[in-house]
């Protein structure tokens, strides 16, 4: 899939997996860099603010609380070095709305009385302490504490700048968003190695991807890890050797087809010379000559037709698409015998079968027992006899011919694999893996034994229900 693609008639810009994980680590960065600079800057805020109130609060109650105070507020004002600082303003005022004045500085405006403002309401005796914030008439804002003194209906009112605070408040901010500029700087560039050392492995699976597409060498990749990218490779490399199998199995299709195509076609073209010789020749070959030659011609097309249909349904791997039924699978038995018995009637059939029946598909069951009892007919001696037993499902065939290798057995019912000792026979050779094929289409199981009677075992297995008999 591209970078590019149409979607309802327009195009849509996909980013590439690299950019995208960059991309989430710098957003996810970035966001909580952004939490941690707000939280520390509003945490120095709240922090200054509760100092500069605790320092103002500590100094107004100490002021009020001293000896020499009336002595000092005999005109309604106190320096502000009698408090051992020069950055505040000090007033006192009475509940008698007398107006707040200061030595120096802009004017505070705070009401005229107890409802206006808290600072009156201290004086009159109504509250503790007020702590609030005031601007001044150029803008400057104050934060301004009053306590009670010692005379009643007064209050000292002490208000300090918070320009100092402001000031170190905005150079928090400015330092906070440069060291969170940089920190989303950092986590896009980490992100971005992150996402070249971390898809790493996926680009050389990828690379290795496009080259076997381009060279068709499914060369397994090297393993590095246990890592879902190392499971991924795995995986693809088990997904190579399912391919190699399966091309190998191809080549071996090709070349038993040929094997097998080229005997009858090589047959029937003799056959077709010799009945052109014979009629060129007219009568100088032997009466039954001709006769002879369209049998021999005969049998070869009826063996062309059964090899291609054999591999025909060999080569279907998709699950079954015929109708399926509930079939007796001792009647199809019955059916296969008296085929097969017509096609070797020089071999006794001795059967045995119980009902059984199976859900499936009854052409491609027939066919398989039908392959199964041509196989033992096939490889039985003249006047030799072939033992069926169908018991539960189970389908035994006894023959008493040369027998199987032990080192062949399991390789019977493989797919186009032929033993050394088949090659000269006749037949398509493809037989017993239809069978296996059917067996496996059906949920069954199919395999190869010696036979006690001296001969081969074919053994092939279907699931199913047996049949209910009524009384």
């Amino acid at each position: 899939m591209s970078e590019h693609e149409p979607v309802e008639g327009r195009w849509h810009y996909r980013r590439s997996l690299a950019s995208r994980v960059t991309l989430l680590t710098t957003m996810a960065v970035g966001l909580a860099v952004a939490f941690v600079a707000v939280g520390a800057y509003v945490t120095a805020r709240i922090q200054l603010q509760d100092t500069l109130d605790e320092s103002l609060l500590d100094r107004a109650q100490s002021a009020a609380d001293a000896s020499f105070l009336q002595e000092l507020t005999v005109s309604g004002r106190m320096p502000s070095w009698a408090l051992g600082a020069a950055d505040i303003r000090v007033a006192f005022i009475s509940d008698s709305t007398q107006p707040l004045s200061y030595d120096e500085g802009p004017p505070l405006t705070i009401g005229r009385n107890a409802d206006e403002s808290p600072e009156y309401a201290v004086a009159a005796g109504a509250r503790d302490y007020s702590l609030r914030t005031i601007r001044a008439e150029d803008d400057t804002d104050y934060r301004v504490v009053a306590v009670p003194t010692g005379t009643d209906g007064q209050a000292l009112v002490i208000a300090q700048s918070l320009e100092p605070t402001e000031r170190v408040l905005a150079k928090l901010g400015i330092v906070t968003l440069l060291f969170g500029i940089a920190g989303v700087i950092a986590a896009g560039i980490a992100g971005w190695g992150v996402a070249r050392n971390g898809l790493r492995p996926v680009r050389r699976l990828t690379v290795a991807a496009e080259e076997i597409a381009r060279t068709e060498e499914l060369t397994p990749i090297p393993v590095e890890g246990d890592d879902e990218v190392a499971r991924l490779s795995a995986a693809f490399n088990q997904m190579l050797l399912s391919l190699g199998a399966s091309r190998d199995r191809q080549r071996r299709l090709v070349a038993d087809a040929g094997h097998e195509l080229r005997t009858p076609l090589t047959s029937l073209r003799t056959n077709l010379d010799l009945l052109e010789q014979a009629d060129a020749e007219g009568s100088a070959r032997p009466p039954g000559a001709r006769a002879e030659l369209l049998g021999d011609a005969r049998a070869q097309i009826e063996e062309l037709t059964t090899l291609i249909g054999d591999l025909v349904e060999l080569a279907r791997d998709e699950p079954m698409t015929h109708v399926v039924e509930q079939v007796d699978v001792s009647e199809v038995l019955d059916q296969s015998v008296a085929r097969v018995r017509r096609r070797a009637p020089g071999v006794s059939f001795v059967v045995e079968s119980s009902g059984w029946l199976v859900v499936g598909e009854p052409g491609a069951i027939e066919r398989a027992y039908t392959n199964v009892l041509d196989n033992a007919a096939k490889w039985s001696p003249p006047q030799g006899t072939v033992r069926v037993t169908l018991a539960d499902g189970v389908l035994v065939v006894d023959d008493e011919g040369p027998g199987i290798a032990a080192a062949d057995l399991p390789h019977v019912f493989e797919r186009f694999w032929r033993a050394d000792e088949s090659r000269s026979m006749p037949g398509s050779g493809l037989g017993l893996s239809i069978v296996a094929q059917v067996a496996e289409r059906h949920s069954g199981a199919a395999h190869a034994e010696v036979s006690p009677y001296g001969g081969a075992r074919l053994v092939l297995r279907l699931p199913g229900t047996p049949v209910e008999v009524h009384a």
